[in-house]
């Protein structure tokens, strides 16, 4: 078994990968950086920005970093600020949605696998996290 050494992420110096409607991740810990039992990254949301409704494959934590959220989990709503922490287990339905109509939202999302990914409810598509990190956002 390989040693993993320390490392440290600036998500600063991390080009963000764009997700559509203005959203952006920026990857962290994942399998390409040598992830091997979680993976984490921040998403940021464009005011009044959301992701469509999904699910995932493993459990997923999320911890809003700044702004107001609407966290939508199992087809009800929460409103959730900075420094506030989501569990959603596997296959629960769920999205996120910034509040303000002036403000970018953050947050830090954490799935329990390296092999996470993400059913969009409406079509069913399916796409592993990683893969959804291969190209820089404009």
């Amino acid at each position: 078994m390989t040693k993993q050494e320390p490392k440290i992420f600036r998500p600063s110096e991390i080009p963000a990968v764009a997700r559509g409607e203005g959203v952006k991740t920026i990857p962290l810990l994942v399998r390409k950086t040598g992830a091997t039992s979680f993976i984490n990254g921040v998403t940021i949301f464009p005011p009044s920005g959301s992701v469509p409704l999904h699910k995932h494959n493993c459990d997923e934590s999320v911890l809003v970093l700044a702004g107001d959220a609407v966290a939508e989990i199992a087809g009800e709503e929460h409103q959730v600020a900075e420094g506030d922490v989501t569990f959603i287990p596997e296959g629960v339905h769920h999205r996120f949605r910034n509040r303000s109509e002036a403000e970018e939202m953050k947050i830090l999302w954490t799935y329990a696998s390296v092999d996470a990914d993400r059913t969009i409810i409406a079509t069913g598509e399916t796409r592993r996290i990683d893969d959804e990190h291969s190209a820089p956002a404009d």
